[in-house]
Order: structure tokens, then C-alpha cells, then sequence
């Protein structure tokens, strides 16, 4: 929980987590609070209150922006404090304590990621919002959507969180989050957290307004949103680019090595089934060393395997290729032009959806499948 000048709030805060909501929940519950040496006293009334409650701590810093603090406070909670489930929690009553009881009761049957959603049947926003404000707030949430194609999630602007540690936080570059200075360093800390949950979970919540003090909301906020959502999107699609640029070459190969091999006698077929091996071998060493550099295999023998892997989940190209392309020739006419035209219509709508998919899954492992589990672990 992130303070800075909240010695109104935090008292309140405090006292009605660890009599009142705390007890209600079925795990140990501890409150880490990370004030940037609020001028106002916040970090008095905490030390003051540590008297009294064993499980209340505090990380004091300089102030260096929310996201900073969060995740800052979420390093301390993994190492110093042996976190298993990190909460986002602001401290302003904005995020209402009794939701806690039902997040972590999520987590305990399994979820790894608990977002407090404001936009699912029984979740809210505040009715005294102003209309540009709501509609701010439920359109924001909508690009972020639809832009990073999360359909199934409703709330990803939301800054109540339950994170699982194994598996999810602890594999999350903290220090490299973007805009860690405004609230939009939540969409990027979301975007990665969902990518590694193998369960997500929503909850609704009511989101109220802050009791204390004025809203923290301001345009400066949205337009960086915006801006972490576009650059979400396109690191994300850099990928799929690269992926994109390598099939371009290996076309080019399989379709230079069709008309060398045509040319030298092969029959259609044979020409096919050859050039297309020249492409996978030409599509496995760019993809290795470019498309998924960041988990390029460099041993020897776990490139001879991988190679083995890549050609085998190839085989649906090898078999599917030269028959889509002997078969237009031998329906068309057996011409450059007609084994140019089949090739490219084998390639975009057959070959490149399917060996995307098992690039990914299989060889360098991007996408994480949890009914493919036992299969991707080996």
C-alpha cells in the first residue's frame, strides 16, 4: 500500500484491516506499507501503529512516482517478507478493504491472478463521477481491451490486484516496467502478470471515491495509458513481424529452389517436397537467431533436437505443400505462374496460421498452454 500524505487515511486504513478484515480471511495476512517520506506524518502514524500490530511494516523512500513504489514494495514483499500473493492496494478507501476476504479467497482455490473488477455484473464506479469521467474511464478500458485483444477480461485499468509470487511476480522484470511514475504502469504490470497466469480470476468491486482529499485523476494520466497500451501492442506484434519478414524469405526460397529443382528435371512434387525442406532449414536458423532471440538455443545438442522438432512440427507443411501445388498444376496447368499463385495461397492460409502456432507452443515455448503443459515442459 503506497502513501504519500495520507495520515488521514492510513489511520482509518489500518485499524479497519487488521480488526475487521484481516480476521475474516482464511491465510496470514500482513500490510506493508511504502511511504516516500510524506511531510504530513504518514509515516509516524504507521511506526506508532507497528506497536500494536505484528504483521504492519514500512519501506520508506524517496518519492519517485506510484509505480516505483509499488513495485518496490513488491521486491521487499517477495524477499524480506517471504510474500506467496502480493496485493495492490491504495490506501485513499478508494479500493474497499471487505473485497479482500473474496481475492484471496480466489487465490486459495487456485487462481494466480485476482483483478477487482469494476466492470462485471455486481462491480461499480462512482455515481458522483462526472459523465466525461466515467466515460474516460469505461472507453480507456475498453481500447486497452480491445487493442491487446483481451475480450474475456473487463477491467484492465483497475489497481486492485491479488498476484501469485511463484510463477508470476517473481518472473516479472519490476525495475523495467513502463511509466512508473503515473498509473499507467498498471496496464503494463497487468498485460504481464495475465501473460504468465495460468488462472485469472475477476471479482467485482465497488470502486468508491477518496474520502480524503481531492481525486488523483488528470489528463496526463490517460494520455500515458493510451500510450502504454499502443506500445504494448506493437512489442507484442514485433514478433509476429519478425515471424512475418522470415516466412517472406523462406517463400523465397522455397519458390526459387521449386523453379531451380523444376527446372533440373524434378517432377512438381519432388521440386515441392525439396524446396520446401530449403525453407524450413532456412526458417529454423532466422527464427532462432531474430524472431526468438530471447530464447535463442545456442548448445549443439539442443539444436540438433529443436532442428529435429522444428522439421517434424514442419511435416504438416512438407505433406500439405507440394500437394496443394502439384494439384493446381495438374488442375491449372503445370506453369510458373500457377505454382507461384498455389504456393502463396499454401503459404498464407494453411502453412504460416499452423506454423506460427507451433513455433510458439513448441519449439521456443512463447505461448503458455496449460492443457499442453506436460508437452511443453519437454
Amino acid at each position: 500500500m503506497p502513501t504519500y500524505n495520507e495520515a488521514e487515511n492510513i489511520k482509518k486504513m489500518v485499524d479497519e484491516l487488521f480488526d475487521i478484515e484481516f480476521p475474516k480471511i482464511n491465510a496470514q495476512m500482513h500490510l506493508l506499507i511504502v511511504d516516500d517520506n510524506s511531510p504530513d506524518g504518514t509515516g509516524e502514524i504507521v511506526k506508532e501503529k507497528m506497536r500494536r500490530y505484528k504483521n504492519l511494516h514500512l519501506l520508506t523512500g524517496e518519492k519517485q512516482g506510484l509505480g516505483t513504489a509499488y513495485t518496490r514494495g513488491m521486491k521487499y514483499a517477495m524477499e524480506k517478507l517471504d510474500a506467496d500473493a502480493v496485493i495492490e492496494m491504495d490506501a485513499d478507501f478508494q479500493h474497499d478493504p471487505k473485497h479482500l476476504k473474496a481475492m484471496v479467497g480466489a487465490y486459495l482455490d487456485g487462481a494466480d491472478y485476482v483483478i477487482g473488477s469494476r466492470y462485471i455484473p455486481g462491480g461499480s464506479i462512482p455515481t458522483e463521477w462526472e459523465l466525461h469521467r466515467k466515460l474516460v474511464s469505461f472507453f480507456g478500458n475498453l481500447f486497452a481491451r480491445v487493442v491487446l485483444w483481451l475480450p474475456k477480461l473487463h477491467d484492465i485499468t483497475t489497481g486492485f490486484r491479488l498476484t501469485k509470487v511463484d510463477g508470476v511476480l517473481n518472473k516479472i522484470d519490476l525495475a523495467n516496467i513502463m511509466e512508473l511514475k503515473r498509473f499507467a504502469y498498471k496496464i503494463d504490470l497487468f498485460y504481464k502478470s495475465v501473460k504468465l497466469a495460468k488462472k485469472v480470476v475477476e471479482i467485482p468491486i465497488h470502486f468508491a471515491s477518496r474520502k480524503m482529499e481531492k481525486s488523483k485523476f488528470n489528463p496526463k494520466e490517460m494520455v500515458a495509458s493510451y500510450k502504454v497500451v499502443i506500445l504494448l501492442r506493437l512489442k507484442e506484434s514485433e514478433r509476429f513481424i519478425k515471424f512475418g519478414t522470415v516466412g517472406f524469405i523462406g517463400f523465397a526460397v522455397n519458390y526459387i529452389g521449386l523453379e531451380l529443382l523444376k527446372r533440373a528435371g524434378l517432377t512438381t512434387y519432388w521440386a515441392t517436397l525439396f524446396a520446401t525442406e530449403l525453407a524450413i532449414i532456412s526458417n529454423f536458423i532466422l527464427n532462432n537467431v531474430w524472431t526468438f532471440k530471447d530464447k535463442i538455443i545456442t548448445k549443439v545438442s539442443e539444436v540438433v533436437i529443436q532442428f529435429v522438432k522444428f522439421n517434424f512440427s514442419s511435416l504438416f507443411a512438407v505433406i500439405v505443400q507440394p500437394l496443394i501445388v502439384s494439384g493446381a498444376a495438374a488442375f491449372f496447368g503445370d506453369t510458373s505462374l500457377v505454382r507461384l499463385i498455389a504456393l502463396v495461397f499454401a503459404l498464407i492460409f494453411v502453412i504460416i496460421p499452423y506454423n506460427y502456432a507451433v513455433y510458439n507452443i513448441f519449439i521456443w515455448k512463447t505461448w503458455k498452454i496449460p492443457i499442453l503443459s506436460k508437452f511443453q515442459k519437454s
